[in-house]
């Protein structure tokens, strides 16, 4: 009993399972705030504990052997389990207890997020919802490394795998806009196809993120490669350079609120995105996480939120 109890170690199951995910000691020092040498101190007593290499080095890198493999991805299960059995063991009166880490993208922060999480502070005051931005690219692998426990995306976006590990539960669809500053000539028209935008200055995303991708594909459809003057990661700042220096954009629903000086238009052909709260297979039987859950897809009605038309593409 002793020495399993040494091997189910949940600190360096954790450190070995984010070496798998994130590839490096040094992202998963990073990651956890720690340096690169207790990281690997750790994980050389979990060999020790386990008698198994579990690492090896190919020049400076390191790459888990067969065994590291198998014991970091059991390891993600494990440690999902003992959250459950301790968040079970807090909570025998079904009550949501503890902290929930929630990672959303950056148009539904306020707009889903935080009115969820205003309203589970009033009916699980025990409950504490940490909220995270995190951009489609990003919250999937949060997800799988534990980093986050419930992310909000999209899940039209290519760059991560659906696996039968994650359960995704669908919010609804949000179209994805053309946003234009006030008297704008393309204002006029109900709806826009990118083909007339081929000569105006665009603000964007950052590069390789998912607005940003999506801008280029779709431009690139239509005939032209976007003349970009601008990229900012915060839609706040990206609104405001529309309000104020003639550019457009493509943005999602959610990110345009009434307090901007823009108009929006749908494309021609619509285009949307599909919208759901995605978590890892087996953390549902938490009530905390089950508590998060619930309350993102309780939403108050939204108006981006809702079914596509049937003409409409996804992204």
């Amino acid at each position: 009993m002793g020495t399993v109890e040494n091997v189910l170690n949940s600190g360096r199951l954790h450190l070995l399972s984010l070496l798998d995910t994130l590839g490096t000691v040094r992202a998963v020092a990073e990651t956890l705030h720690l340096s690169a040498s207790t990281v690997s101190q750790q994980l050389a007593v979990l060999e020790t504990e386990t008698r198994c290499r579990l690492i090896e080095r190919t020049g400076r890198r390191v790459r888990l052997t067969p065994a590291g493999l198998v014991l970091a991805r059991r390891g993600r299960e494990i440690l999902d389990l003992m959250a459950e059995a301790e968040a079970e063991l807090r909570a025998l009166n079904d009550e949501p207890i503890g902290t929930v880490r929630l990672g959303v993208f950056q148009s539904a922060i306020f707009t889903l997020a935080v009115p969820a999480a205003t309203r589970l502070a009033t009916t699980h005051p025990h409950l504490h919802v940490e909220l995270v931005e995190m951009e489609p690219h990003e919250s999937g692998p949060a997800l799988r490394s534990g980093e986050a426990d419930v992310i909000v995306t999209t899940t039209d976006y290519a760059g991560l795998s659906w696996g039968a590990d994650l359960e995704v539960m669908s919010l609804g669809t949000d179209p994805v806009v053309l946003v234009l500053p006030r008297g704008h000539p393309l204002a006029s028209r109900t709806a826009v196809n990118l083909a007339a935008c081929k000569e105006e200055t665009w603000a964007c995303d950052r590069p390789q993120s998912y607005m940003a991708d999506l801008t280029v594909r779709l431009c690139r459809e239509s005939g032209f490669e976007p003349r970009v003057a601008c990229r900012f990661s915060n839609y706040l700042m990206l609104l405001r350079h529309v309000e104020t220096s003639g550019s457009i954009a493509l943005l999602p629903a959610l990110a345009v609120t009434p307090d901007h000086a823009v108009v929006t238009r749908e494309l021609s052909p619509p285009v949307h995105r599909n919208v759901a709260v995605v978590v890892r297979r087996g953390t549902t039987q938490r009530a905390a996480v089950n508590a998060v859950i619930a309350a993102l897809r309780e939403h108050p009605e939204i108006p981006a939120l809702a079914e596509p038309r049937d003409d409409a593409r996804q992204p």
